[in-house]
């Protein structure tokens, strides 16, 4: 795995999973450098066919790529891993203990909108939340009619108590520690669903955070239509082994208005 610098001028952790995304990831990538405290930028080339990887190395990207296709939940894990090892190197060639970057994932498709990421990293920076979801200024219009995004939404809503606006937005920052205690992710397509479950139950906070970002609208082609499919059927099986949210008999923890709480969920 090729190195960059050793100093350490930022701390963020810039991780992008990509399948056959040649033609955008390259000016992701590059508007992802310039996030205020971007230190690292990985891209996890999950099985591309097309030259995902050779365009996101040439946009200034470390890039990780997997032999076949194993799913976008593999592709964090990875590029997690792959960040874990060049801190782990870095310390042993300063002799410093490792300094965890936080972890901000985005998707391959975002283009020069990438660079607005910055404010996810705000309130997990400041200690405010462990984990930010995006939720996008401008909305898309997409092919698909909100199911899974439903199916998605009122999963979450069943098990810890809060609907997120977003709940299937993979533009998220999280420290390692929440990364950590969400792992082993859910399979494919519903890592994000169980991801925000996992952190709500072991009362870590999760903040949305509005941000000006648009990634590729989806199409109603038979290609599209399949992916819907695929991403529901991750969904439903990250669901079907969580169970139902129960309140405590104490019911749930007060927070102040626009700050979460331990095990809490909110706007900042």
């Amino acid at each position: 795995m090729p190195e960059p610098a050793a100093s350490r001028h930022g701390d963020l952790a810039i991780v992008i999973p990509a399948r056959n995304e040649r033609g955008r990831v390259g000016a992701t990538v590059r508007a992802a450098r310039q996030i205020e405290g971007a230190e690292l930028v990985v891209v996890v080339d999950d099985g591309s066919d097309d030259g995902t990887g050779t365009e996101a190395a040439g946009a200034g990207a470390i890039v990780v790529r997997h032999a076949r296709g194993r799913g976008k939940a593999a592709a964090l894990e990875t590029g997690a891993a792959a960040v874990a090892a060049i801190e782990a190197d870095r310390a042993a060639r300063s002799g410093a203990p490792p300094e965890p970057l936080l972890l901000l994932f985005l998707d391959a498709d975002l283009g020069d909108t990438a660079s607005e990421a910055g404010p996810l990293a705000g309130p997990v920076r400041a200690g405010a939340a462990d984990m930010t979801i995006a939720v996008f200024a401008g909305k898309v219009k997409l092919g698909g009619h909100g199911i899974v995004l439903g199916v998605s939404g009122a999963g979450i809503e069943r098990a810890t108590g809060w609907r997120p606006a977003e709940p299937l937005n993979g533009q998220r920052c999280l420290t390692r520690a929440a990364f950590e205690a969400a792992r082993p992710l859910a399979a494919g397509w519903g890592a994000e669903t169980a991801m925000t479950i996992d952190l709500l139950r072991r009362g870590m906070r999760v903040a949305e955070v509005e941000v000006p970002l648009a990634h590729r609208a989806t199409g109603t082609d038979l290609g599209a239509q399949l992916h819907r499919a695929h991403q529901l059927a991750d969904v439903a099986r990250a669901l079907a082994v969580r169970r139902p949210w129960r309140r405590s008999p104490t019911g749930p923890e007060q927070r102040a208005p626009g700050v979460p709480g331990a095990g809490q969920a909110g706007r900042a």
